[in-house]
């Protein structure tokens, strides 16, 4: 059976306090398998007979919404592509997962943002973005990407995304 992560945005952030328990729950409540978060910030890997990431997306997403009462957004990724992520970019410090491939028009816009403190790369699905500075002085920001590209975003540090693939990779 497939093993996928489900990147939640929202989670733990800007006043929205969610157990993992309950995060659990809820996903396990889908009728996925081997529900497991991975650290408190909307990480969630579970197996599912299911072959197509936007079909569980979509059920994450209303289940969240029901069951929370706030939109989630939802990026599922194979634990295969999380582990081809982890190691496309060795000097990326955040890994910006979208939930679509964004246009090329968007990916223009987007590297007006590179300068001396960030760089941005795009590939498919996924923002690779070198911050050298702290993330807090960088114009950079999950609301700035989703902006610009006009698709949902959650950003998740490179170490974290190493961690997960190292864990659950086959």
């Amino acid at each position: 059976m497939p093993k996928y992560v489900a990147f939640l945005r929202a989670i733990n952030v800007g006043g929205h306090v969610v157990k993992m328990e309950q995060l659990r729950t809820i996903i396990g409540g889908l009728g996925y398998a081997n529900v497991e978060t991975f650290i408190a910030s909307g990480n969630v890997i579970f197996d599912s007979t299911a072959r197509k990431s936007d079909a569980l997306e979509k059920k994450i997403e209303a289940a969240l919404r029901d069951a929370l009462g706030y939109e989630v957004a939802t990026m599922i990724r194979t634990i295969d592509e999380v582990a081809r992520i982890a190691n496309h970019l060795s000097s990326a410090t955040y890994i910006g997962f979208l939930s679509d491939v964004p246009p090329a028009a968007a990916v223009r816009k987007l590297a007006a943002f590179n300068c001396e403190t960030d760089e941005l790369h795009v590939d498919d699905r996924e923002i690779y973005w070198i911050c050298r500075t702290r993330s807090m002085e960088s114009e950079i920001s999950g609301a700035v990407l989703e902006k610009t590209l006009g698709l949902k975003a959650t950003l998740r540090n490179i170490n974290t995304v190493r961690k997960i693939a190292a864990k659950y990779a086959r």
